[in-house]
C-alpha cells in the first residue's frame, strides 16, 4: 500500500521519512516517551533512523502497520512541527491497535486524540478493518485519556498483558468500532446482551 496523507482542521497526518529523523530522534528523547511506550531506552539516532529509513516504510509497503508523523497545519509543506506519532497495526483480518505518543511540548491540546480520529475513520473506511484496540500499560493515565476522549470503550485489564522492553506488565484494553463514529462496518456486527 502506498502511503496516505490525512489532514484535519489543525493536523497533517503523513508519514515520516529520512527528513524527519531528527526531529523524531528530538521528540524521543522525552522520559514519558521512553517509559510508557516500546521505543528504545536509551533512544539513539541509529533508532530514529531505522524507524524512519526501515520500519515506517516497510510497514506501508506490506499493508502491516500504516504509520504516521501528526505535524501541526501551519502551511509549510511536509506540516511543521512534529507533534506527535500514530500508527495502525493490523494484527488480524479486520482488527488493527492504535498506538501513539505525543511531543512533550505539544501535550495537552488534544493533537492526539484529534489524530487517532482521523486516523481510524481512514481505517474503517479505505481499509476494511471493524475494530480497532488501544492498550496502554496500566497507570498510563495520558494514553487512556486520549482514548476515552476519541470514544474508544474502555474494556479491562490484561494481566501480563504486554511486552515492554521485556518485561510482562499489566494493560487497559479498549476498542473503537466503525459504528462508535456513525460508519457502516464490513461485516454485520451481533453484540452480546446486556445482563
Amino acid at each position: 500500500m502506498d502511503p496516505v496523507t490525512l489532514t484535519t482542521d489543525r493536523l497533517l497526518l503523513r508519514t515520516v521519512g529520512p527528513a524527519d529523523t531528527e526531529a523524531v530522534y528530538r521528540a524521543a528523547q522525552d522520559p514519558g516517551i521512553q517509559r510508557w511506550t516500546v521505543v528504545p531506552s536509551p533512544y539513539r539516532h541509529e533508532d530514529a533512523s531505522r524507524f524512519t529509513e526501515e520500519l515506517v516504510p516497510d510497514g506501508w509497503s506490506r499493508g502491516s502497520m500504516f504509520t504516521f508523523g501528526v505535524f501541526l497545519a501551519d502551511g509549510r509543506p511536509g506540516g511543521g512541527n512534529l507533534a506527535g506519532m500514530l500508527g495502525l497495526t493490523r494484527h488480524s483480518p479486520g482488527m488493527a491497535e492504535v498506538g501513539f505518543w505525543a511531543a512533550g511540548d505539544h501535550r495537552g491540546r488534544g493533537y492526539v486524540t484529534e489524530a487517532t480520529l482521523a486516523a481510524c475513520r481512514w481505517i474503517f473506511t479505505e481499509v476494511g478493518v471493524d475494530r480497532v484496540e488501544w492498550r496502554a500499560e496500566v497507570g498510563n493515565h495520558p494514553s487512556r485519556a486520549v482514548a476515552e476522549r476519541a470514544g474508544f470503550t474502555i474494556e479491562g485489564t490484561l494481566r501480563c498483558g504486554l511486552d515492554n522492553k521485556g518485561v510482562r506488565r499489566d494493560c487497559w484494553v479498549g476498542s473503537l468500532l466503525p459504528c462508535d463514529l456513525g460508519l457502516p462496518s464490513t461485516a454485520p456486527y451481533l453484540p452480546a446482551p446486556r445482563a
